[in-house]
């Protein structure tokens, strides 16, 4: 990785999986992403956008975990947040179904856009477990690499903090969720919120309400999973 690409990852996470970033394979890694854009191919989100997740939830800051697979692959979508896309880009289906679920379990009405960077500063962690992908070419990058510096992100949430809570949707990142010690912390499963899967048990998961129970229990601030209009968000 990078001196540059080293340099934006947040303190707090730089202190504990920083050095992650000088093994071997993920030098590797870095040596394929430079290869491919010197190929003239589109890798997303932006160079300066791969650490989001990380610059927006600081480590102490973290209260729930959502994790996704990879970037989205289309044009002016990702933006280093899972689910995520950018004021003005349609909202994807899957976040549609999250919305959806979000109305049904809390009564907050969707909103009129698709970025959830509010959510990421007050304390959700929106972590794919691959953090770059080719445009147009879904989960081209995994196995590449990130799927080590992810896991040790989770685990150094695990070992190092306590209450935090999991929310693992699709077989994907329920494997993921073996690295969670579920006597110190919450882990929620669901099936994806794919509209392929979402009406097998995503509506009606209840799992946002669940996670502010499970945060209120352990006398920790609740989050609010409601989102400012296209217009107010322009102030975050």
């Amino acid at each position: 990785m990078s001196e540059e690409e080293r340099i934006k990852l947040e303190p707090s996470w730089k202190d504990r999986i920083g050095d992650y970033l000088q093994r071997p394979e993920m030098r590797t890694l870095s040596e394929f992403l430079r290869n491919e854009k010197r190929q003239g191919k589109v890798i997303y989100p932006p160079g300066p956008e791969i650490f989001n997740a990380f610059a927006h939830t600081p480590f102490e800051s973290v209260r729930v975990v959502i994790l996704g697979q990879d970037p989205y692959h289309g044009p002016d979508q990702a933006h280093g947040l899972c689910f995520s896309v950018r004021p003005g880009v349609p909202t994807p289906p899957s976040l549609i179904n999250i919305f959806k679920e979000i109305q049904r379990d809390l009564n907050i009405p969707p909103p009129d856009h698709g970025c959830l960077t509010p959510w990421a500063d007050r304390g959700v962690l929106l972590l794919n477990a691959v953090l770059t992908v080719e445009r147009g070419l879904a989960a081209s990058h995994q196995g590449k690499g990130w799927e080590g510096f992810t896991d040790a992100a989770i685990d150094a949430l695990n070992r190092e903090r306590e209450g935090i809570v999991f929310m693992l949707w699709g077989s994907y990142a329920q494997r993921k969720g073996q690295l969670i010690d579920t006597r110190r912390h919450a882990v929620l499963k669901s099936v994806h919120p794919s509209p392929l899967s979402a009406h097998r048990g995503f509506v009606g998961c209840g799992h946002f309400s669940a996670a502010n129970h499970y945060l209120e229990k352990t006398e920790q601030q609740t989050i609010d999973w409601s989102l400012p209009s296209r217009i107010q968000l322009a102030a975050f």
